[in-house]
This record gives structure tokens, C-alpha cells and sequence, in this order.
């Protein structure tokens, strides 16, 4: 898959660890009880992973009903339940970090990792909450850890109106949506005219959060 990633001169490295604590994430509050925490560059060798994942990652394309059609899902998937082996030690090293501090919040660990190829603007996922599951019913949290070229996360309240937050994710940045996010308000990434480079998505759940 011979796709571009333009490297971040700010992670130039030669390995892949987590070089921030997560209690320098900065927290957002949002109404009706939402909130998101925000960490920039979490992840250093971020561009190490992404090229590693775009290899050994075994991604497939999905149709889906639309409006009574079939259509292309625009962008890449992988999904790695409980006791899957995930694609990268890393990983499973950010997923333990993730329910450690989080444990007194969530009351649970992160259990599964889905995983989303972003090819170029054209790939992308339209406004939605994750509630599939019990993110319909009760508060929970989503975990997203983006690698490659920064894409925004959009979020705006659920049922429609203006854009009110818009963060770049990309090159290790960590986003975590908690509280009532997946309820009360919906995310996107939105597809885009500008020539950018390709992302990956990687995101934490919960047990029955989807």
C-alpha cells in the first residue's frame, strides 16, 4: 500500500514509547456532564508505528446500507476484541496506561481497540456518538489515539447546531471523550478538498461500547 506520510520534525525518533503522563491532559467540559481530556503528543515515534501498522495491520474495506443503497465505507478498518493480540506492544501498553488512570472514573479497563485507515481527504466518518451498546444508556469513555497526518475531530451537540469543538489529531495525540460525550454529543472527521496524508485512529473501549 504505497501511501505518503510527511514525518513531524517534532517526533523524530528512532523508538515507540508513551512519553507523557496522562495527568498532563488537559480537560474540557462540555454541558449536560461531557467533557474531553486532551494530551498532544502522547505518543512519541508515532510515525515509527503508523508506517508499521500500515504493513502488518490486516485492514479490510466494508459496504453498508444507506438510504436503501450499499455503499463504500470511506476508510479502512481492523477490530481487536478482548484477548486479541494487538498489532503493537505500544498499544497494549497505552491501553493499560488508559485504564490505570482512568480506573477511578470509568470503574472499568479499556478492552478493545478499533482501528481506522484515513487513505487521504476523501476517507473519512460522518457525525455520530458511539451508541452501540451501552454508550446509548450510560456514561462511558472513548479513548482516540492518532497517528500519521493530523485530521480534525469535530464535535457539536447531539440532534445538530454549530461546531463547537475542533481538534487536530495526529502524530500521537491522545483524546479522550467521557461523561456523557457518546450520549449528548456526536463526532465527525470530516472529508476534506486539501491534499493531506494518510491517518490512522485508534480507538479504546470499554466492554460494550461500540
Amino acid at each position: 500500500m504505497a501511501l505518503q506520510l510527511q514525518g513531524s520534525l517534532f517526533d523524530v525518533a528512532d523508538k515507540i514509547t508513551l512519553r507523557r503522563p496522562l495527568h498532563e491532559g488537559r480537560r474540557t467540559h462540555l454541558a449536560e456532564g461531557a467533557w474531553i481530556d486532551v494530551l498532544p503528543g502522547w505518543l512519541g515515534g508515532s510515525d515509527l508505528l503508523f508506517e508499521e501498522l500500515v504493513r502488518t495491520v490486516p485492514w479490510h474495506a466494508e459496504r453498508r446500507h444507506m438510504y436503501d443503497n450499499e455503499v463504500d465505507v470511506p476508510r479502512l478498518l481492523a477490530y481487536y476484541g478482548e484477548g486479541d493480540v494487538l498489532p503493537h506492544p505500544v498499544l497494549a501498553e497505552a491501553r493499560e496506561a488508559l485504564s490505570a488512570h482512568y480506573a477511578a472514573e470509568l470503574g472499568e479497563p479499556f478492552r478493545t481497540a478499533g482501528l481506522c485507515f484515513y487513505r487521504d481527504g476523501r476517507d473519512s466518518v460522518a457525525w455520530h456518538g458511539d451508541r452501540i451498546g451501552r454508550g446509548s444508556r450510560e456514561d462511558t469513555m472513548v479513548a482516540i489515539l492518532g497517528i500519521g497526518e493530523p485530521r480534525p475531530l469535530l464535535l457539536r451537540p447531539h440532534g445538530g447546531g454549530p461546531t463547537r469543538i475542533r481538534q487536530p489529531l495526529g502524530h500521537g495525540d491522545l483524546v479522550v471523550m467521557g461523561g456523557s460525550c457518546q450520549r449528548t454529543w456526536d463526532h465527525s472527521i470530516p472529508k476534506t478538498s486539501r491534499p493531506v496524508g494518510p491517518r490512522i485512529s485508534i480507538q479504546f473501549r470499554p466492554r460494550g461500547v461500540g
